[in-house]
Order: C-alpha cells, then structure tokens, then sequence
C-alpha cells in the first residue's frame, strides 16, 4: 500500500521496548491493524500524534495481517473531547474496533464517524443524539436491514399508537406485550427518520443495544465499565447520559 490514507487511531498498546501496536480505522481500507516501528523511541517525531481522535494521513507496507507502518502526518489536532464525550468517543472507538471486519471497505461509515467525533468535539449537553446517529449507520453498513415503517407480520404502516415488539432478523410485529422490546409505531418513525425527542432518543438507545448485540457476542464492552466509574465520581450526572 504506497498512497497516503486518511485515517484515525482506535487503539494502540505498547510492543516491545519502543514501538506501538496499533488499530486504524482508515478511509479506504476499513480496520486495519499497524506495526510502529520505534513510535515511542525518545527520537520519534510520531509520539504525540498516534493518539485517538487525531486527524491522521498515513501510509504503510505488507501483505499480512498486521502491516508496517512507513509514515504518518497529522492533519490537524486532536479532536478536543473531554469527560463525557472523551468516554462517549471511546465507546465508538471500541465499537468500530469489535464489529468491523480487517480491511474492508467502509469509506462512507469513516466519514459518519469522523461526523459523530466532530459532533461529540462540539457538543455542550448529552451525546446521545450523535451515538444515536453513529450507531443506526454503523448498523447500515453492517448490512442489517430492517423496516422501521411496516409490521413485519402484516406488512401494513405503523401506526403512532400501536406497540410493535422486535424481533430478532424478522423486525417489528404488532403485539399486545409490552416490555423491553416494545415499541411504540412512533418510536419507529423517529428511529426512519433520525430525528428524534427525548422519549424517542431513549428508545432508539434500546433498539440499537439489541440490534448491536449479536455482533458483540457476549463479551462486554470495556468502555461502558469505564464510564460508569466514570459516573460514580459524578453522582450528579443523570444516568440516560451513559455512553452506548
């Protein structure tokens, strides 16, 4: 791979005494997993700039799993996220890491999440709107498919005041039960259209938790468990605020 990519961090871990394993995920070749030789020698000019949420043109060589890192500029600072969308940003992080497949074509998500850090820089209340965003796409270009405006039963409209149940790789079906899986038809329409109230956005946080689960299998995701340690030392801070 000899062009430049454009490209952000997920991860990185030490290797060996003066190098960095790392997790891109880069504009034209999805996840991709990247030796830096020598990235954390005292002489390298690349120790600040391998960080998450730093806009990164970078390039690399091989053909196996993980590649050789040969360059790597940054294209601007780091995204200034802090507090809660410093653990809002690595939930997304952490989410692109566990379902993506190595090396496959996500152009169009890299800009949706390029969007949502933008968002998460720029937001002065609750993420939630913008991991909502992030999250419906991610599961689009995941190639889940399903229609928010039709039972899945009748093939009929949704209406506003029914309650539709999901089911899992089927849909919504119209139904009496209402528990966790319930939702109202306008709740579905919200969930289309991405525009969303306060009532809608909590259960587009439902609906995108249940979607996303088998993709994550039954391993948990460690930035939940950060946050909410994080959110131990801010008793104060409401709980629908919890990132993922």
């Amino acid at each position: 791979m000899e062009g430049w990519q454009r490209a952000f961090v997920l991860h990185g871990r030490p290797y060996s005494e003066t190098s960095l394993m790392l997790d891109l995920f880069t504009e034209g070749q999805g996840r991709v997993r990247i030796l830096a030789k020598g990235a954390r020698g005292r002489r390298s000019n690349l120790k600040g700039c391998l960080q998450p949420f730093t806009p990164l043109l970078v390039r690399w060589s091989g053909r196996g799993e993980v590649k050789t890192l040969r360059n790597a500029e940054p294209v601007s600072l780091a995204l200034p996220l802090s507090g809660l969308m410093l653990y809002s940003g690595l939930y997304v992080n952490e989410l692109v890491s566990r379902v993506l497949e190595q090396e496959a074509n996500y152009s169009a998500l890299f800009f949706d999440y390029l969007n949502c850090l933008q968002n998460l820089a720029g937001a002065t209340g609750s993420p939630e709107y913008a991991l909502r965003l992030f999250e419906l796409s991610l599961l689009s270009h995941l190639g889940y498919g399903v229609d928010f405006l039709h039972c899945a039963g009748s093939g009929e409209e949704v209406s506003d005041t029914m309650t539709y149940r999901y089911r899992e790789e089927k849909g919504f079906i119209a139904s009496l039960v209402i528990d966790n899986s319930s939702f109202t038809g306008r709740d579905l329409k919200a969930l289309a259209s991405r525009e969303f109230d306060v009532v809608t956005l909590r259960a587009a946080k439902r609906f995108t938790r249940m979607a996303l689960k088998p993709y994550l299998g039954g391993k948990p995701l460690k930035s939940r468990e950060l946050f909410r340690q994080f959110q131990v030392k801010k008793p104060a801070s409401s709980s629908d605020n919890s990132a993922g």
